[in-house]
């Protein structure tokens, strides 16, 4: 028999396995501490407090405190490293540096000479909101299934003649096909699932041992660019409005492998099973870029000098979206009589010496919402030269959606109330003037996870897309901040130290059949140096 994949056409076809899954929809949805140096050091609890260029894409309201205008500019160092533990074997880790330009920024105020409305402000910014960048990789010993035989599991309701690619400008594609999944299509025609008896078997079984390794790199980010206006009533009522037009890019390339000592693999003719070694890798690369808008409303009260209460709303981003996917399987099946390349009649491909089978590149568009964010805020003046803030934020992450100019995709949206939750972040925030021109900051900030436990233990059955069954869920976020602070007449210089620290669980693919996949535990340790400079006229 012979196996051949060909050339995915799939710019027209409108199926959801291609779309984005839940799992995707919270990697393109999360959120970030990021800012100007003077927020990021006292947490970013300024949704009460205002005056500072990052308030535009937090509580629009801050805007309507500034007395003058201000220009400034913020750089990001960001040092990243990760830690991979897996559930068997041992961990290692991975490190990269990255450097951006955080933040930059106008906002001009004018005085109206008016008891009811002293000012109106107008600002625009552009803010890094938030990173895609993030590097991990391990191996995992003495796992107890194949991903194969997730595969198999998957494939039972779908006929070979349905999976099998043939040749010839006029032969069938099962990439062609809206209702076969990419992942059972590209088994199938690698060997890696076989069928027997009408029943798809995968490489693992009964007395086989093997290990598996993983390597992913992750880029891009969500920028920001807003405009926004603002003012105030009576110095006692602030208000702000802004529009906020995102620019988003997020690319991966992942890579994971089997070894399979005693494996269940194809006979000498494949038309059966025979016993032997087995080693393959699937790789993944995955592209989605697009633009979106949102638009935020806030208000911030301050019923005396020395207290302040605000309040702010955040519309969800609407998203449209090019996706672009393209996979492979590399792959080594050994038996006495077996030889994958007189089966498919490939030459080797690879410098393993292996086959090599190839999806080509599926794109098509998609429609995202992220979630309402509400964010409710309180703030104490102390003598004058301390400052106090608190932030308390709701993400619904329950409410993210996916579809196309047809309409929402109903079922990916039940998967996503069923895996996510809505988070709740808590930021607070200390500033206290040493002098006229120095001063101390300091700041927390503590995100709970969006995921439901079922699904974060792996007790729920977590569906993907396209041909990654592999996912990561996050557990709670945390930042630690501190900074210091110079005035100069109008000039001013802020630097600020940021650590974050990040719990996700990553699973080789989903609990099938009791069986517990490759697992582990990743540790994100980030070390932010920000330094903004800016001035006040």
């Amino acid at each position: 028999m012979k196996r051949k994949i060909l050339t995915a056409v799939a710019g027209a076809l409108p199926m959801v396995i291609m779309a984005q899954g839940a799992t995707d929809l919270y990697q393109l949805s999360q959120t970030e501490l990021r800012g100007t140096a003077r927020f990021m050091s006292m947490g970013g609890a300024f949704g009460a407090l205002g005056g500072d260029l990052s308030t535009l894409n937090q509580n629009p309201a801050g805007i309507g405190v500034y007395r003058g205008s201000e220009i400034g500019v913020t750089l990001d160092i960001d040092i990243q490293g990760s830690k991979f533990t897996p559930n068997q074997g041992q961990s290692s880790t991975m490190s990269q540096t990255k450097v951006a330009c955080n933040d930059f920024g106008y906002v001009g105020t004018t005085q109206l000479f008016n008891d009811i409305m002293p000012t109106f402000s107008w600002g625009a910014s552009y803010s890094r909101r938030v990173s895609f960048d993030r590097v991990y990789s391990g191996y995992v010993s003495s796992i107890g299934t194949s991903l194969s035989n997730y595969a198999a599991y998957m494939s039972q309701d779908y006929a070979p003649s349905e999976l099998l690619g043939t040749t010839g400008s006029d032969g069938y594609d099962p990439f062609n096909n809206p209702d076969i999944p990419w992942l059972s299509a590209l088994a199938y025609n690698t060997y890696l699932i076989n069928e027997v008896g009408g029943q798809y078997n995968g490489l693992f079984k009964n007395g086989s041992a093997g290990d598996a390794a993983v390597n992913v790199r992750q880029r891009g980010s969500v920028d920001e660019y807003s405009i926004n206006f603002g003012g105030n009533f009576a110095n006692t009522v602030y208000w702000g409005l802004g529009f906020g037009i995102t620019d988003l890019n997020f690319t991966s390339d992942t890579y994971y492998d089997e070894q399979i000592a005693d494996a269940r693999i194809p006979n000498a003719d494949a038309t059966g099973v025979a016993t032997g070694n087995a080693a393959f890798g699937l790789g993944n690369h995955e592209n989605v870029s697009g633009t979106g808008f949102n638009f935020k409303f806030g208000l911030i009260f301050k019923p005396i000098n020395e207290l302040r209460i605000g309040f702010a709303v955040h519309t969800p981003t609407y998203y449209s979206l090019t996706y672009n996917r393209n996979a492979w399987v590399d792959y080594n099946l050994q038996s006495p009589d077996f030889n994958p390349q007189a089966q498919t009649g490939y030459a080797y491909t690879n410098n393993d010496d292996k086959p090599y089978d190839y999806t080509g590149y599926g794109n098509w568009n998609a429609n995202l919402n992220t979630p309402w964010r509400l964010v409710a805020s309180i703030a104490g003046v102390i003598g004058g030269r301390g400052i106090i803030s608190m932030d308390y934020e709701y993400n619904a992450y329950q409410n993210m959606s996916v579809g196309d100019s047809w309409g929402k995709f109903e079922d990916v949206s039940a998967d996503v109330h069923s895996y996510y939750k809505a988070s709740n972040t808590l930021r607070i925030g200390a500033e206290y003037r040493l002098t006229p021109q120095w001063s101390l900051r300091a700041g927390y900030s503590i995100k709970s996870s969006p995921v439901q436990t079922d699904a974060y233990d792996n007790r729920d059955y977590i569906y993907t897309s396209g041909t990654n069954p592999s996912y990561t869920f996050d557990n709670t976020i945390q930042y630690i901040t501190c900074g210091l602070g110079w005035r100069y007449k109008g000039f001013y210089a802020d630097a600020a130290y940021v650590h974050k620290h990040r719990e996700s669980r990553w699973s080789a693919f989903t609990n099938f059949n009791g069986v517990t996949p490759p697992e582990a535990t990743i540790t994100d340790n980030n070390n932010h140096i920000v330094l903004s400079v800016g001035y006040k006229f």
